[in-house]
């Protein structure tokens, strides 16, 4: 997913961050505090939130072997959504898979993983890596006063499937407070908006993989606030043990979910709610449809042979 529009009214700017793409587009001229106020946001939620960082505060939490840690205000928040996510989506969308995705392989950030070979997407095997029992997140205790958090023993969180989307919607206030008015704020395809929308809205080409060109295959459309996120199996692929991995795991056994829809795009009020509901629409899998209708959000859900459906209102 990439956002496009008319270079002769909007200022972009452009860098990499968190291992993807960022992407910021506001009307008029450049203004290097609202690059600033972005920046600033990914580098605090990367501090707070990265199970990549052995000095992050996740790593910290981690390792607390199952008690009560002290967090930042900001990964109280991220925890927050986090189980939030999980309650609203029936536990598809689970923080506590951590160690199923070491399993897997991805125990480093993916551009550092074995490629997949260039030929052509299918799914992968279905492996056993781990025969979960309870949902561990439904243990996960947090306060605000002080704020405190706390997993059970032997619990790994990874935040991947809400923290970048929340870093969304965060840069993005900020970059409307740092003086951009109307802006948006686009982290690997997690889309969030601010402020006023140009006139005939933010134009972005939803695709597969959010680094393609505007002539990608897909739809281009537009929104007027609120955010837009595209989970996909089509990107984050490596080889692990000889065998193909995607890192969007099914939480009743910890294994790359069997592949129904190789993307799935969703708008919602926020980026968070909208990579919350995209990614459990792919672990759903045949059932996402109906769930998605239930919401009231709409989506466009892309199988694995290219054939799209279209759910809520979302243009055809």
């Amino acid at each position: 997913m990439i956002a496009v529009g008319s270079e002769r009214t909007l200022t972009t700017d452009s860098w990499q961050a968190l291992g993807t793409t960022v992407v910021v587009r506001f009307p008029g001229a450049p203004n290097r505090a609202v690059r600033r106020a972005v920046e600033r946001e990914l580098d605090a939620i990367d501090a707070a939130a990265s199970r990549f960082r052995d000095d992050s505060e996740l790593a910290r939490l981690n390792a607390a072997g199952g008690a009560r840690t002290a967090v930042s205000p900001l990964l109280l928040e991220a925890l927050t959504l986090a189980t939030r996510a999980a309650a609203l989506t029936g536990g598809a969308v689970d923080p506590t898979l951590g160690q199923s995705l070491i399993r897997a392989g991805y125990d480093r950030d993916w551009t550092a993983l074995t490629p997949v070979p260039d030929r052509g997407l299918h799914a992968p095997p279905r492996l056993r890596l781990v025969r979960r029992r309870d949902p561990a997140w439904q243990a996960i205790e947090l306060d605000e006063r002080p704020p405190t958090a706390r997993i059970p023993p032997g619990v790994t969180l990874d935040l991947g499937a809400t923290a970048k989307a929340l870093a969304a919607d965060r840069a993005a206030r900020a970059a409307r407070d740092a003086g951009a008015g109307g802006v948006l704020v686009s982290l690997g395809g997690d889309i969030a908006t601010c402020g006023p929308a140009p006139d005939d809205g933010w134009a972005v080409h939803v695709t597969d993989d959010h680094r393609s060109g505007p002539d990608a295959p897909g739809q281009t459309i537009a929104i007027r606030s609120g955010g837009l996120a595209t989970s996909s199996v089509t990107t984050r692929r490596w080889l692990h043990d000889g065998q193909e991995m995607h890192h969007i795991l099914d939480p009743r056994d910890g294994a790359p979910v069997t592949i129904t829809w190789r993307t799935v795009s969703v708008a919602a009020a926020t980026c968070a709610d909208a990579n919350i509901a995209s990614t459990a629409a792919i672990v759903l899998g045949a059932g996402a449809v109906e769930w998605l209708a239930e919401q009231r959000l709409p989506a466009r859900l892309v199988a694995l042979d290219g054939t799209a459906q279209f759910v809520g209102g979302w243009p055809q």
